[in-house]
């Protein structure tokens, strides 16, 4: 199958991915997301692109911290996208014009459009390294120049009982939905490369899990030297 087209792996485990998740991690995962959002959701009206959201739990926090915010929500899942839509709908109806659920990978993002933050939750650690590259360079495509990328995902393993569970879980989805890594990818290295440096970090679920935000190195030297 073609790596640029949209493909419906995930439909498979739509219905009990996020009981699974809660099941593992707790509320780990979620609280990454939201610490995230805290430290470097940009104010104002931004227009975000969230790609990878899965079942969209994070959506309304996302326009609950900015109400004129307008957001891309691409996924390359029908079921997920459904359903993302459908939560939206129940708990934040007024806010669906707002929101452009669109299907596909990054390549339906046309090259015209840029955004002011670019929303990563758990979806980098999917891929394997070389196609991580071309993905991350795409999503940076869309990227204005002073535009934050957040990030919430599982941090390179540290412990035994890291590797072992990550072992387990790339085991699982490449089972049930084909993704294409076998080992958590170099996200940060990546992000650097991109010419991007980490300007907020905090830690779950012991160490497992993390949240960070990623601002070009001219907006945070900036920052810096204002401070």
């Amino acid at each position: 199958m073609p790596l640029f087209l949209p493909d419906s792996g995930f439909d498979r485990v739509a219905a009990f991915y996020d009981p699974l998740a809660r099941l593992v991690f707790g509320g780990a995962l979620q609280q990454a997301q939201l610490a995230a959002l805290e430290a470097g959701l940009p104010e104002g009206a931004p227009v975000v692109l969230l790609i990878g959201g899965g079942t969209g739990w994070v959506l309304p926090q996302v326009l609950r911290r900015r109400p004129q915010a307008r957001v891309v929500y691409l996924e390359a899942s029908p079921e997920m996208l459904a359903r993302s839509q459908a939560l939206l709908a129940q708990v934040l109806p007024a806010a669906m014009a707002q929101v452009e659920f669109r299907l596909g990978t990054e390549a339906a993002l046309a090259r015209g459009e840029a955004f002011d933050a670019v929303l990563t939750f758990f979806f980098l650690d999917l891929f394997e390294p070389q196609r991580l590259r071309q993905l991350m360079a795409r999503l940076d495509a869309v990227r204005r120049p002073e535009a934050p990328w957040l990030l919430a995902d599982f941090a390179a393993p540290r412990r035994w009982w890291h590797r072992g569970l990550l072992a387990a879980m790339y085991g699982f989805f490449r089972l049930t939905t084909g993704i294409s890594g076998r080992h958590r990818p170099p996200i940060q290295d990546e992000l650097a490369r991109l010419q991007l440096r980490r300007s907020n970090h905090t830690a779950f679920f012991g160490g497992m899990v993390e949240a960070e935000v990623w601002q070009p190195a001219v907006r945070q030297q900036a920052t810096e030297n204002a401070a």
